[in-house]
C-alpha cells in the first residue's frame, strides 16, 4: 500500500465547548475540488477508535459545507467523541492511457479529537487532523526529486520501470518537478489559510514513508 502524508494542528486551546467550533472554522479553510465541492461523509466516535460508530452520514447525495457538517454533528458534542469528515481536493497527478498530467479530485480525510478520546490521542497527533492522501503526490517517486537522487530508481512494476524510464528525459522531469512543486504550493496555502482561521499552537506536516517530510518538500520547492 502507497504511504500516506498528514498534517496533524494542535490548538493554543480547545475547551469542550468550543470543538465542533473549532473543527467548523477547521472545514472552512478546506480547499475542496471544483467538480467534486463538500463534505460527502461523516463519521463520529466515541471512546476509541475500537468503538462502533456512534453515528455515519453517507452525504454523496448531498455535500454539506462546514456549516452543515456542524449542524449534523452538534447533537453529539463530547469531550470524549471523534469526528470524521470525507471531501475531495484536486492535485496533479500522472495518470491516463496514455499516462498524462492531470488536475484530478484526490480524497481527503479530515478529522478533529475530543480531548478525552482515545486517552488524549490528540497529544501526539494534533487536535485536528488531515490525512492528505498519497505521500509521492508531494515528494515524487523513488527519490527523483529535489537534490538527493541517489542512483538510478528499482521499479517495483512494470508501470513503473515505463514511468522511471520516461523520467530520463529532462523535459519530463522537469514538469514532474514543477506539478509537484505546485501540489506542495496548494498545501503550504491552505496551511497558511488555517493559521488565520484558528488560534494554531502548532503544526506538523509528516508521512509514513519520509523521516523528515517537511524537510522533504522544502528540498524539491528549493531544487532548480
Amino acid at each position: 500500500m502507497s504511504n500516506q502524508a498528514y498534517l496533524s494542528v494542535w490548538c493554543k486551546d480547545f475547551p469542550e465547548d468550543q470543538i465542533l467550533e473549532r473543527f467548523g472554522a477547521f472545514l472552512s479553510t478546506v480547499p475542496y475540488s471544483q467538480s467534486k465541492p463538500g463534505f460527502t461523509h461523516l463519521i463520529v466516535r466515541a471512546l476509541d477508535f475500537t468503538q462502533t460508530a456512534l453515528l455515519e452520514e453517507d452525504l454523496r447525495a448531498a455535500p454539506q459545507d462546514a456549516a452543515g457538517i456542524i449542524e449534523i454533528a452538534k447533537d453529539q458534542l463530547h469531550a470524549d467523541c471523534a469526528y470524521e469528515v470525507r471531501a475531495d481536493w484536486d492535485l496533479w497527478i500522472f495518470e491516463g492511457e496514455p499516462p498524462r498530467w492531470q488536475r484530478l479530485p484526490q480524497p481527503l480525510w479530515l478529522s478533529c479529537y475530543g480531548p478525552d478520546f482515545d486517552e488524549g490521542y490528540w497529544q501526539e497527533n494534533g487536535h485536528l487532523e488531515a490525512n492528505l492522501g498519497f505521500e509521492h503526490l508531494f515528494t515524487g517517486h523513488g527519490g527523483l526529486l529535489g537534490f538527493r537522487q541517489s542512483g538510478k530508481p528499482v521499479p517495483q512494476s512494470a508501470e513503473e520501470a515505463r514511468f522511471f524510464a520516461s523520467m530520463e528525459q529532462p523535459a519530463n522531469l522537469e514538469m514532474y518537478q514543477e506539478k509537484t512543486r505546485e501540489n506542495i504550493r496548494q498545501l503550504l496555502e491552505w496551511i497558511r489559510h488555517i493559521e488565520k482561521a484558528l488560534p494554531v499552537d502548532r503544526y506538523r506536516m509528516w508521512s509514513e514513508g519520509e523521516e523528515n517530510f517537511e524537510a522533504r518538500l522544502e528540498e524539491i520547492l528549493a531544487a532548480r
